[in-house]
């Protein structure tokens, strides 16, 4: 009988193989994105010192207040631009960005685009 591996399983193993090229530095940190089934997660993290710099998710009272739903594109596209203006507010222009063995499409390909419109690079 073939068993077969949880999503979970594969996105994790996906994403530790993914970290082994990705890395933030002080002068370029890593945007990391986690997506649940109810709410989106976003950090930016220095990996020299393990910092984590800025981050904003759709539990905030501000970002949450203003979204209809927290788990949809919509609200991806605002959380991308809410972490791209804290980052810009704190000095922070380029990023790496880490999906976090997520497909890039949907909810994650919305975030990191708004966070492009909102003047991050990546």
């Amino acid at each position: 009988m073939v068993s077969k591996k949880s999503r979970t399983e594969v996105r994790v193993k996906k994403h530790n193989r993914m970290r082994g090229h990705l890395a933030g530095t002080s002068e370029r940190p890593r945007l990391a994105v986690f997506r649940s089934n109810n709410h989106m997660y976003a950090q930016i993290i220095d990996d020299t010192v393990g910092n984590t710099l800025v981050s904003a998710s759709t539990l905030d009272k501000d970002v949450k207040a203003e979204l209809e739903k927290t788990n949809n594109v919509d609200a991806a596209a605002k959380l991308g631009s809410v972490i791209a203006k804290k980052a810009l507010d704190k000095g922070i222009n380029t990023v790496v960005f880490d999906r976090g063995g997520f497909i890039y499409a949907g909810k994650v390909q919305a975030l990191a685009e708004a966070a492009r419109e909102a003047g991050l690079e990546f």
